[in-house]
């Protein structure tokens, strides 16, 4: 599992989806659980883009 989701495929798709539906929650969803919502997503997508960076980094050195 963990070879799966550190694949680049698997880490582009989370960063775009988690990042895109974050910016959409507090629109769709009312109240606490949109902002909830949004901090969760946006959490996850920035874990996957860092991990894009620092496979981008290993690969330069």
């Amino acid at each position: 599992m963990k070879s799966l989701l550190s694949s680049k495929p698997a880490l582009w798709f989370l960063f775009l989806f988690n990042l895109a539906v974050a910016v959409a929650a507090p629109f769709v969803v009312d109240g606490s659980q949109g902002v909830m919502t949004a901090v969760g997503m946006g959490v996850v997508s920035l874990g996957a883009g860092v991990s894009l960076l620092r496979g981008r980094q290993a690969a330069a050195a």
